[in-house]
């Protein structure tokens, strides 16, 4: 909802325009999920351009195409597809993006290459993941948290899949490059999450589609709670006097499949 679009609001500019969208570009959003992103990226092309939001879901990509509809952008499409085949025509899109959830794939590197070969030569790519574990404090507060009141042992944070999987410095550029991208580069930026309180963080964690909720799915009603009140104590370390920041840093790359540049990204 509005809190992810104003949390995001400086990674999700960056990342349009690192992809080169512009005015009448042809955009694939992949991993859209309730696609606020969407939206973003609809004003941006205007009514000559479109944008195709794909996700695995499709209960949340029905959020995505409402408000789409809501906001009157007959230009946006929805498809269900799994990220890692996403069944869409080769080399037919300008630019390519994927905003928190690339990470999410089992095979991230298949994914970025099914979004190079979704792009027309010289189209443009970017992706936002989160970076390496100890400058998302309140993400691995979480995941210790839970996993030590499910009786669970820690996890390595750059197992495959996880949320934090793709922030080893270095990695992500690794992977475009061997999808097969030029001109790669990666950005950092900071994005702390502010809220009223770390219990208003934990019931946007709760209405989100988070690991946390799968690791403590086992747990009876107290043991549950019990969780997310540990949770709320250790993430109240980050309350400030006018309410709490959460700290996330996020790693912005951009790529180009190879060919001649897409005028908008000519800037």
């Amino acid at each position: 909802g509005p809190q992810i679009g104003a949390w995001l609001a400086r990674a999700t500019e960056g990342m349009l325009g690192m992809a080169g969208i512009g005015p009448g570009s042809q955009v694939l959003d992949v991993a859209a999920g309730a696609g606020d992103q969407t939206l973003t990226i609809a004003n941006r092309v205007g009514p000559t351009g479109r944008v195709l939001a794909t996700d695995l879901s499709p209960a949340i990509l029905a959020l995505a195409r409402d408000n789409a509809a809501r906001a009157g952008h007959t230009h946006v499409r929805t498809q269900v597809a799994d990220g890692e085949d996403l069944g869409v025509e080769p080399g037919s899109f300008d630019a390519a993006v994927c905003r928190l959830g690339l990470m999410l794939f089992p095979d991230p590197l298949r994914g970025l290459r099914e979004m190079q070969r979704a792009l027309r030569p010289g189209g443009g790519i970017c992706t936002v993941v989160f970076s390496q574990p100890e400058h998302n404090p309140c993400i691995t507060v979480l995941l210790s948290t839970a996993l030590k009141h499910a009786g669970l042992p820690p996890r390595d944070p750059y197992a495959p899949g996880g949320v934090l999987s793709l922030g080893r410095p270095g990695l992500i550029g690794e992977m475009f490059v061997a999808a097969g991208f030029e001109e790669v580069a990666t950005t950092r930026i900071v994005a702390p999450f502010e809220l009223p309180s770390a219990r208003a963080y934990l019931e946007f964690v709760r209405s989100s589609a988070s690991p946390i909720q799968q690791i403590l799915a086992g747990l009876d009603e107290a043991a549950a709670r019990a969780a997310w009140d540990d949770m709320e104590d250790r993430l109240s370390a980050f309350s400030t006097p006018t309410g709490w920041s959460g700290p996330n840093e996020l790693l912005l790359t951009a790529g180009r499949r190879a060919g001649p540049s897409a005028p908008t990204a000519r800037r």
